[in-house]
């Protein structure tokens, strides 16, 4: 594996991790946030939780970004 595949690999790795907790973030905040004000339908329900996976995935990768600049 070149070193530009393994790169590759870290950041899909990471991302997708962000993403698995954004998702859970995005579920357990935003769709109870949801429920309480009676707006909690399937498509908003989805919508809260796909929202909350981009950032996560956004997150973890600007994170992954910053900690990688410091190291080199």
């Amino acid at each position: 594996m070149t070193e530009g595949e393994k790169e590759k690999a870290k950041v899909a790795a990471i991302a997708g991790v962000g993403a698995g907790v954004g998702s859970a973030g995005g579920a357990t905040v935003g769709v109870l946030e949801l429920a309480a004000w009676g707006a909690a339908t399937g498509f908003s329900a989805g919508l809260v939780i796909g929202i909350g996976a981009a950032a996560g995935a956004g997150l973890a990768y600007g994170i992954y970004r910053l900690f990688k600049k410091r190291s080199v």
